[in-house]
């Protein structure tokens, strides 16, 4: 008798962008495609540990929209952000920049190591997650960090649900970092963008990963010098991405990358962005996760196909 493989997805960070999570989640759910783990980084995080403590994707859908159209988020810093699009710059820190020229409060970013600081960004998390420890969710979990200190990343699978996700969604120049102990935690997209290994060191024998990137095409020409550095910048996270994604059997990328990482108001589009494309790999995800022959065929196309990507190099 064949086994049924070990599902895992791993949700990728991508500020708003991840808002498409949500649409991904509600294709698997009208698949009943089952779930045995999931991984999340930041935004990733934030969505698949609210999915992970019960709330269905229509629920998530609805609490999305709530949240928008409350004073919460209206009279946030995230808000704020939202509406700062100096030079028509999608980047987050040229975003954080504007926001925080347009508030001129210079001195006063000099002096906090966040625009918004715990106290401030922690009623976001809480609106979505419930106060409850990794060993009451619905489906295992697991939170991604960075450790400021040691450089280390860290993975939560034990705790305050609440506490790890503050840690995973506090995006470096954004969110002031959480203090632990010795150490100081920030977004665990620094290193690890979209948790593919994570899902698959917790067991998942099929790890499907969503990517919210920003589109890595460049269409317009880099005039100074501090526009270099954010393209050099946006590479070396694209190529790390590509790197993570090799541990991933399937991924799934929703067709939202030109839009920022601020665009909190475009939910109904990221929404419907990850539904369409989770729907457009539902025929071989479902071929995978059915298990026997197929399953085996599927592991050394797809395998197979990953190490010929991470062995390709461009040449002159």
């Amino acid at each position: 008798m064949w086994k049924k493989p070990r599902v895992g997805v791993a949700l990728g960070g991508g500020g708003a962008r991840g808002i498409s999570h949500i649409g991904v989640l509600k294709t698997f759910e009208s698949h009943s495609l089952p779930i045995h783990v999931i991984a999340g980084t930041s935004i990733g995080a934030l969505v698949g540990g609210a999915y992970a403590a019960g709330f269905s994707a229509k629920e998530l859908e609805d609490r999305t929209r709530d949240f928008l159209a409350s004073p919460l988020f209206r009279d946030s810093a995230l808000s704020a952000i939202e509406r700062e699009n100096l030079e028509q710059e999608k980047g987050l820190t040229r975003k954080i920049h504007g926001y925080v020229r347009s508030r001129l409060c210079e001195v006063h970013a000099l002096f906090r190591p966040g625009v918004l600081s715990q106290e401030e960004f922690r009623p976001v998390i809480e609106y979505f997650i419930p106060d409850i420890g990794f060993e009451d969710t619905r489906i295992p979990f697991r939170a991604i960090a960075t450790d400021l200190v040691s450089g280390d990343q860290v993975i939560f699978d034990r705790g305050s649900l609440r506490q790890a996700i503050v840690a995973s969604c506090a995006v470096p120049g954004a969110v002031e970092p959480l203090k632990e102990g010795d150490r100081l935690l920030s977004d665990g997209g620094i290193i690890c963008l979209v948790p593919a290994s994570v899902a698959r060191e917790k067991g998942a024998d099929l790890v499907i990963a969503v990517e919210v990137g920003p589109d890595i095409f460049l269409e317009k020409e880099l005039r100074s010098a501090l526009s270099v550095y954010y393209r050099a910048s946006d590479i070396m996270a694209h190529r790390l991405t590509e790197y993570e994604l090799m541990e991933a059997d399937i991924v799934i990328r929703p067709g939202v990358g030109m839009l920022g990482w601020a665009d909190f108001t475009k939910a109904e589009e990221m929404i419907l962005a990850g539904e369409e494309a989770a729907a457009g790999q539902m025929h071989v995800i479902r071929s995978a996760a059915s298990g026997g022959r197929r399953w085996n065929h599927f592991l050394e196309r797809f395998r197979g196909r990953r190490r010929t990507d991470g062995e390709r190099r461009t040449t002159v």
